[in-house]
């Protein structure tokens, strides 16, 4: 597998974006990355047109590696931006700064919490970065490509909705709603079903439609752990080729309660359930219908989501 830019000693890119979580709550943050990265170009973000602008500026001054800083919509954006801005070329290594509010996939990859040592062991100690090949998926939908990491409609768009309206947010917000929805599960609740009823959609996986018409959930990543330790796609990363897709129709009260054999990395249990690794997979809605990529909610009336490039990524 050919990559990009050289993992030997060379000038890296910083990119910070100024709307993740940490960026927000501490005004003083991105001066302190600022000091810290003593060697390279740091290009501060907010919005699409500047993420695409630092992508490029970052693959002509052939950075390696290339930080994002932020959290798992920065690497969303990022990884897009700059596989957009690379026209089909191999990508520059990879790290991944911890500034978002969660931040699963630097989490998941071994990324340090310390955003600002972070940046500061790129620039002074370059020599020690480790490089690991890690996957990705690519997801179209509306003439669209976006390279990603965790997939997901059903519950995983309604959990975000619900996520949304939370305060503070965070781990704590995110586990209350958990928690709630297994304790409804069990007893039929209304909670329950307004995360976990079935979405109306049809799922093709490598070409074969799957006989339900409504899916309680459907998620598929590269990441084994995708948020409170719920291992509900145990075989990411098996096959860099080939990501993990868990489908079920199941209802709120047969769902639900499942929750301990996803925390446990095991198979859901039921019917028509889906798990295993495939080449490709497409959701096609009624109407547009929600879909969730790295905690960014889209929508669309079909989404087609394969293996995405390689990239090395550093720690």
């Amino acid at each position: 597998m050919a990559f990009g830019s050289s993992t030997k000693a060379s000038t890296p890119a910083f990119i910070v974006n100024r709307n993740a979580g940490r960026f927000r709550r501490d005004p003083g943050l991105e001066e302190r990355v600022r000091r810290a990265a003593s060697r390279g170009t740091v290009f501060a973000t907010a919005t699409k047109e500047e993420l695409d602008g630092a992508a490029r500026a970052a693959l002509e001054l052939g950075a390696s590696p290339v930080v994002l800083c932020g959290g798992d919509g920065t690497y969303l954006a990022g990884v897009t931006a700059l596989s957009r801005a690379a026209g089909g070329a191999p990508l520059p290594p990879i790290a991944l700064g911890r500034a978002g509010t969660v931040s699963i996939v630097a989490k998941n990859w071994g990324a340090a919490r310390d955003i600002v040592a972070t940046v500061r062991a790129v620039a002074e100690q370059p020599a020690a970065l480790r490089y690991t090949p890690r996957p990705t998926l690519s997801v179209e939908s509306d003439g669209v490509t976006r390279v990603g990491f965790t997939f997901g409609t059903g519950l995983v768009a309604n959990f975000f909705d619900e996520y949304d309206k939370a305060s503070p947010g965070g781990l704590s917000s995110a586990l209350a709603i958990v928690v709630r929805v297994f304790a409804d599960s069990l007893r039929g609740g209304g909670y329950a079903t307004k995360i976990l009823g079935p979405l109306p959609c049809c799922v093709s996986v490598d070409g074969r439609t799957l006989a339900p018409s409504a899916w309680s959930l459907v998620l598929c990543s590269v990441l084994r752990d995708v948020g409170l330790h719920m291992l509900v796609t145990y075989r990411a990363g098996e096959d860099p080729t080939r990501p993990h897709l868990v489908a079920s129709p199941l209802s709120p009260r047969a769902l639900g309660p499942q929750w301990p054999l996803v925390a446990l990395g095991k198979r859901l249990l039921g019917p028509d359930n889906f798990d295993d690794l495939v080449g490709s997979f497409r959701i096609d809605f009624p109407e547009r219908g929600p879909y969730v990529l790295d905690g960014d909610t889209f929508h669309a009336r079909a989404v087609t989501v394969s293996a995405g490039p390689r990239i090395l990524v550093a720690t």
